[in-house]
């Protein structure tokens, strides 16, 4: 079996994870999470108990990987410790969820691009396909050109995010945060599991684990920074947005972070921010085709789908059949409508961070002799028992579309 090249470092996990999460879930999802929410200033709150529930699964999944850094990730280890059919479930619909997440953001960077001339005209399904097969090449060439583009696109957004901040943060008008939750406590926790799509990219790190130099210190390095920053940026990008535009403009608004730039900026200010959301969309896009590709190669290495999944690329040294058939599927889902995709995603991924948590617990309890990570989750099994109970809760106030998802996993 052939074995990926090493070529990623600490920077590229750092940045393949944030350029994942810094998407839709941003610039796209504050507006309809806001409208889920019964247009509640609270979202900031939902915002932040994302991040905090996530970390259950992010360490669970750091540790496990520390100790297998496969390719296909956490598909690797729950196919190994819940069983090869639970684990080909759980990397099919990682696979899934991954590539609609990608959808997601190709229609959001097709939809942004528009805003420029002369693209205005350009339909968004044709613009995300040909952007969709640009990543595929790109992807096809080698993990490492991708991760270079990751990081030059990662660094240019924070930039352009920390602008926002410094000018927005002064023109927060509290007044527009009253009443802070008018509908109550339970919107605001369902607006968590609406937003948790944003928390897949911490999955695309450990499905290049096998391309990572010294994965047992960058994997759980990576991903702590990733996600204390990122969900840093998350509550002040929120926050700031929340606070300059009325409720009225915020509502089922699909370019929020820009409308609240050129409230601060003018129209400089909103070019600037759409620049943001496209070089957002096009690191989450990049990662995806990346990172889903390998569960697809995992799978066909386990001969659980067809061997030719599995095929690496002697010239590039990249699972081409893998990574052509993601973009295929990609292009196919264009098309879907917004609200379905979000739900279904961040179902997928909740379940995903479920399976960790019982992966985890499980190879723990078995007191395995090989298992040796080279990192140990703080607070277990109490942090991954309170995950599970609150990624079940997360699905559960999600609403029926969320069900019908675990329905058919089931």
């Amino acid at each position: 079996m052939k074995q990926l090249k090493k070529e990623l470092t600490l920077l590229h996990v750092f940045c393949i994870a944030s350029g994942a999460m810094i998407s839709s879930t941003l610039f796209v999802l504050p507006g309809a999470a806001y409208s889920f929410t019964g247009q509640s200033p609270a979202i900031v709150v939902s915002y932040l108990l994302a991040a905090i529930l996530s970390s259950a699964g992010m360490f669970s999944i750091a540790e496990i990987a520390t100790a297998m850094p496969k390719a296909g990730g956490d598909y690797f280890f729950i196919s190994r410790t819940l069983g090869p059919a639970v684990g080909s479930v759980s990397g099919l619909l990682s696979w899934f969820a991954l590539s609609m997440k990608s959808a997601f953001a190709l229609v959001g960077m097709a939809a942004f691009i528009r805003l420029f001339p002369p693209l205005t005209d350009t339909p968004i399904a044709v613009a995300g396909g040909v952007f969709c097969l640009f990543f595929v090449l790109l992807n096809i060439i080698g993990v490492k050109a991708a991760a270079r583009v990751q990081v030059l696109l990662v660094f240019g957004l924070f930039a352009l995010m920390v602008l926002y901040l410094t000018a927005g943060l002064p023109e927060v008008d509290l007044g527009r945060f009253e009443p802070f939750a008018p509908g109550g406590v339970t919107p605001v926790l369902a607006g968590v599991g609406f937003i948790f799509v944003g928390y897949g990219g911490l999955l695309k790190v450990v499905s290049v684990g096998e391309e990572l130099k010294d994965p047992v210190k960058n994997i759980p390095r990576g991903l702590l920074l990733s996600l204390a920053i990122v969900g840093l940026f998350y509550l002040l990008m929120v926050f700031v947005t929340v606070g300059v535009l009325p409720a009225q403009e915020l509502a089922g608004n699909l370019t929020p972070i820009s409308d609240g730039a050129e409230k601060i900026l003018g129209r400089p200010g909103f070019y600037l921010l759409s620049l943001a959301a496209i070089f957002a969309f096009f690191s989450t896009a990049n990662a995806g085709i990346a990172s889903a590709s390998r569960y697809l190669l995992a799978l066909g290495r386990d001969e659980l789908i067809p061997s030719a999944f599995a095929r690496v690329s002697q010239r590039f040294q990249t699972p081409v059949v893998s990574i052509v058939t993601t973009g295929v599927f990609i292009i196919a889902v264009l098309l879907l409508p917004l609200d379905i995709l979000v739900r279904a995603a961040s179902t997928i991924i909740v379940l995903t961070f479920i399976l960790a948590c019982l992966a985890h617990i499980i190879i723990r309890e078995s007191k395995l002799q090989n298992y040796r990570p080279g990192f140990r989750a703080p607070l277990y099994p109490f942090l991954q028992i309170a995950g599970i109970v609150g990624y079940v809760g997360a699905i559960y106030l999600l609403g029926f579309p969320a069900l019908i998802v675990c329905l058919l996993m089931g």
